[in-house]
C-alpha cells in the first residue's frame, strides 16, 4: 500500500512538472538553441545517452538545437597513442601540421560521429559536419607561435539553416579554414559562440563541470549581466578556466544572441531544466 501510495505521488509530481512547463515550451517553439558539449556530458556513455536524449525531446517540441562539441581530452589520448610529441608556448599547445591532422580525425570522426549516433540511437535525425563544410566557418589565426589555431572571422549559416529547416539536428566539430584553405583548430566554446552569433540563438548554453559563476564567497549567481562579468573579471573573481567561457558568453550577446548559460552538465538533464523549469542550473549572463 505504501509502495502505491509513493507510486501516486511521483505520477503526481511528474504530471505537474510536465503541466508546469507548458509556458517554457511555448516560449522556445521555434527557436534555436546552440549547445557546447563537453565535459561530464562527455564523460561516459550514460552521460551521452541521457544528453542526447535531453536533445531529441528538445526537437520533439519545436526546439532547434545545434550542437558544438569538443574534445581535447580525447586529441590528448591519441596523440599520445601515436607518439606525437607536442610543444608549448606559454601553456598552450602548439598545432602543427602532423597535430592538427590527429585534431581533425579525432574530432571529425571519432567525437562528432559518437554524438551522431548517440542522437540518432534515442529516435532524433543527427548530421555531423564540421565548420570546414560548406564554408561554414572562415578563420584567421590566433597566434603564429601556435601554428594551426584560429579564430572564426566569418561564419555561412546557410548549411546550418538548411539542416535545421528539414528537422535535423547539426553536429558540429570545432574545425575551420583559413583563407589559404589551412585546416584550422578552433576552441569549441570560441565556435559556439560564433556559431550562436550567427544564427541569432536565442540561447548559447555552454556545458561545463563547474555549477556556475561564483562571487567573491564562493556562491553561484544564477542571473548577471555582462557589465557584472566585467567587474568581476577586473576584479580577478572571474579567473583561470572560467575567463574563457564567461569571454565567449559576451562575445555571443554582443553579437545577438539573448542570453548565455554557464551550466553545470554535471546535472541530470541540465539542458531541460534550463530551458522548460525554473529551476535553472547555472549562471544566465544577460545584455547590459
Amino acid at each position: 500500500m505504501k509502495k502505491q501510495m509513493s507510486q501516486t505521488r511521483d505520477w503526481i509530481a511528474t504530471a505537474r512538472t510536465l503541466s508546469e512547463a507548458l509556458p517554457y515550451l511555448q516560449r522556445y517553439e521555434g527557436a534555436t538553441i546552440v549547445i557546447k558539449l563537453g565535459g561530464h556530458a562527455m564523460g561516459s556513455d550514460e552521460a551521452m545517452e541521457e544528453f542526447a536524449r535531453d536533445i531529441v525531446l528538445m526537437r520533439q517540441v519545436g526546439v532547434n538545437p545545434v550542437i558544438v562539441h569538443g574534445g581535447g581530452p580525447m586529441i590528448n589520448a591519441m596523440l599520445k597513442r601515436l607518439d606525437i610529441q607536442s610543444e608549448f608556448v606559454n601553456g598552450k599547445r602548439v598545432t602543427d601540421a602532423a597535430t592538427v591532422e590527429v585534431v581533425e580525425m579525432v574530432l571529425s570522426g571519432l567525437i562528432n560521429k559518437r554524438v551522431v549516433q548517440a542522437i540518432n540511437d534515442q529516435g532524433g535525425r543527427a548530421v555531423g559536419i564540421s565548420g570546414k563544410d560548406a564554408g561554414l566557418m572562415i578563420c584567421r589565426q590566433d597566434d603564429p607561435s601556435l601554428g594551426l589555431v584560429g579564430t572564426p572571422e566569418t561564419v555561412d549559416t546557410r548549411l546550418l539553416e538548411t539542416l535545421t529547416a528539414g528537422e535535423l539536428i547539426p553536429v558540429i566539430a570545432p574545425l575551420g579554414v583559413s583563407r589559404d584553405g589551412e585546416t584550422m583548430n578552433i576552441n569549441g566554446d570560441t565556435a559556439a559562440g560564433a556559431i550562436a552569433g550567427a544564427l541569432q540563438a536565442r540561447r548559447l548554453l555552454l556545458l561545463t563541470d563547474v555549477a556556475g559563476v561564483k562571487n567573491a564567497a564562493g556562491e553561484v549567481m544564477t542571473e548577471l549581466t555582462a557589465t557584472h562579468i566585467r567587474e568581476l573579471t577586473d576584479s580577478g573573481v572571474i579567473a583561470g578556466g572560467m575567463i574563457p567561457k564567461t569571454e565567449t558568453a559576451l562575445d555571443a550577446l554582443a553579437r545577438g544572441v539573448r542570453a548565455a548559460v554557464i551550466l553545470d552538465g554535471r546535472v541530470p538533464n541540465a539542458c531541460l531544466l534550463e530551458l522548460f523549469t525554473d529551476h535553472g542550473v547555472g549562471s544566465m549572463i544577460r545584455r547590459g
